[in-house]
């Protein structure tokens, strides 16, 4: 599908902890997203997200990941970017997904909290720290629609 997690180095040239791949779901103007049960430093709400796995693209894993968290079934519709997360330090990927079949639901109860569709009016409240710009401009664009 897309092209493997990149191998991210830690300062001393040891392989850091595996890449988060997320998925930004997108269905009737509004956007899917989570609230894990533990924070992670200022992170509340967020999309579904986890570790890449070995051998797993990051389109695979942001699949795999929205399945596990929330029960959809979703394919990938364009990589909008990668980085290094200004508040975890954990190397991210974002991955706009359209849903296949599915019902939202909390598939993943001991790791999440709460789920909610959210538009785009309601994003800041939802994270008020801000998206990452490649994110943002695809969800004003997704979203508005």
């Amino acid at each position: 599908m897309g092209a493997p997690a990149v191998d991210a180095r830690s300062a001393d040239g040891r392989p850091a902890r595996p890449g988060i791949a997320a998925a930004v779901v997108v269905e009737h103007a509004t956007v899917l997203m989570v609230r894990r049960r533990v924070r992670e430093g200022a992170l509340s709400w967020q999309f579904p997200a986890g570790e890449v796995e070995p051998g797993e693209s990051d389109e695979e894993a942001a699949v795999r990941e929205a399945g596990e968290e929330t029960g959809l079934l979703v394919r990938p519709v364009a990589t909008l970017g990668r980085r290094v997360h200004p508040k975890t330090g954990r190397l991210m990927s974002y991955v706009a997904c359209a849903v296949v079949s599915g019902t939202a639901y909390l598939a993943d109860d001991e790791e999440l909290a709460e789920l909610a569709w959210v538009t785009h009016e309601e994003l800041a409240a939802h994270v008020p720290y801000g998206l990452y710009a490649p994110v943002q401009e695809y969800l004003d664009a997704a979203l508005r629609s």
